[in-house]
């Protein structure tokens, strides 16, 4: 191999690399809260199951200050538009059942998510870690579930996301022991 050729591949991984680096220094990691404004109650304190009627303004209030920045943030996956175990977009949110075994979490606690590619999954609430531009977005989704359709609003989107598996939420909510949904919070092995 000439030294030219063998130059340019060095110098191409070397770039490689330094744009992934640049990338991922950029990607800010955020949890659950920065989502909501910094006066607006956590689940923890207004009751769970967090439901947008129980605030005053409905949830709706969005954070403007992660606009258009690339994010990661890590939720629950439940399927809007899926074919088989290929989901080509999911609502992501903070606590199992949330949607379909309990009621809604207020808008600025959901994201819908639009995957780069197909995402392959097994199971709704599968745990995921989301990375990608957010935009506060207030959308509505059609939502299929055992009972029929119920129609979701989102305060934020994510297009063109990278999603990967994670072992655990770290900012998820746990249901009280006295809760009838409190089997959720079970891992399933």
């Amino acid at each position: 191999m000439s030294n030219l050729i063998r130059s340019t591949i060095v110098l191409a991984a070397a770039l490689f690399v330094s744009a992934t680096a640049d990338a991922s220094a950029e990607t800010a990691h955020i949890f659950w809260k920065d989502l909501r404004p910094a006066t607006q109650s956590a689940a923890e304190n207004v009751g769970l199951p967090m439901i947008a009627a129980k605030l005053p303004d409905h949830g709706e209030t969005l954070s403007l200050n992660l606009q258009d920045k690339s994010i990661q943030l890590a939720g629950y996956a439940l399927p809007v538009d899926r074919d088989g175990d290929l989901v080509y977009q999911f609502l992501l949110v903070p606590w199992t059942g949330a949607c379909s075994h309990m009621p809604t979490p207020p808008p600025n606690q959901i994201v819908l998510v639009t995957p780069a590619h197909p995402y392959k999954m097994s199971q709704a609430y599968q745990p995921v870690a989301v990375t990608g531009a957010l935009k506060p977005d207030m959308e509505k989704s059609q939502l299929f579930i055992l009972d029929g359709v119920s129609v979701i609003q989102s305060g934020y989107t994510v297009r063109k996301a990278e999603v990967a598996a994670v072992d655990s939420v770290p900012d998820t909510i746990t249901l009280p022991v006295n809760s009838p949904w409190s089997f959720l919070n079970k891992k399933k092995n």
